[in-house]
């Protein structure tokens, strides 16, 4: 079985709050739109983002939104670029979760949550590399 996911798909109670936090603060635009979902395309993967009760109906499940044990990552190319980017997605409607700052295992590292409490965390690590089309290669 090859590793590999395809869609990454969020719950959101509002898209039009859900589109300006990935679209002014992530800077992404959406390949797809309708009354119930977003689609962005990603680097290999799609990220939707389905409206609440669509999303239920469609896995046949109640009580998506609670948060979860998980984040999402975006790791940006250099070390100057997280804190920006952490502000940026604030003033596009996100939460500040923990300040970008240097773990103990290296790098650096913000947390920020959008508008429905999903997690992302904002990256830079020196000993992984991100190629032209945003592929991350894990190396130590």
């Amino acid at each position: 079985m090859q590793q590999q996911i395809s869609v990454i798909t969020l719950g959101v109670t509002d898209l039009g709050r859900s589109r300006r936090f990935y679209v002014e603060g992530f800077g992404w635009t959406p390949v797809f739109e309708n009354p119930e979902v977003h689609f962005y395309q990603m680097n290999g993967l799609v990220l939707g983002t389905f409206q609440k009760a669509a999303l239920e109906a469609d896995m046949n499940r109640t009580g998506l939104l609670r948060p979860g044990a998980f984040a999402l990552a975006h790791n940006v190319p250099r070390q100057e670029d997280v804190t920006p980017l952490l502000e940026r997605l604030v003033r596009a409607g996100g939460t500040l979760l923990r300040p970008a700052d240097a773990p103990a295992h290296g790098g650096f590292r913000g947390y920020v949550a959008d508008p429905d409490d999903h997690a992302w965390e904002i990256a830079w690590n020196p000993a992984w590399t991100i190629d032209a089309q945003g592929h991350v290669t894990f190396r130590l």
